[in-house]
């Protein structure tokens, strides 16, 4: 299932303090980008995030975005902004 336009502008709009972030569509999925660097995407209108040093503190579940792909860090709680930050800030390494 390919994700829709709207949850990702919802996605956007929740990271929407980080001022530097986008997002590219890729074969109907979303991949997101913070000062121009690669961190996650959104698959099957989940936000899923690159796998680092930095951001397993936070103890999110892994999840496959599709078969053979990497495992990726699933961010369920979307609704939380300041979480959000401090999450794709770790991806990233700032």
């Amino acid at each position: 299932m390919a994700s829709t336009k709207s949850y990702c502008d919802f996605v956007l709009e929740q990271l929407s303090d980080l001022k530097t972030i986008g997002c590219r569509s890729m074969m109907g999925e979303y991949l997101l980008y913070y000062r121009g660097v690669l961190f996650g995407g959104i698959y099957d209108d989940r936000l899923l995030v690159k796998q680092t040093v930095g951001n397993g503190k936070f103890n999110l579940p892994a999840v496959v975005p599709y078969p053979h792909a990497k495992p990726m860090y699933y961010i369920s709680d979307i609704e939380d902004r300041v979480r959000l930050y401090e999450i794709v800030s770790a991806t990233v390494g700032n």
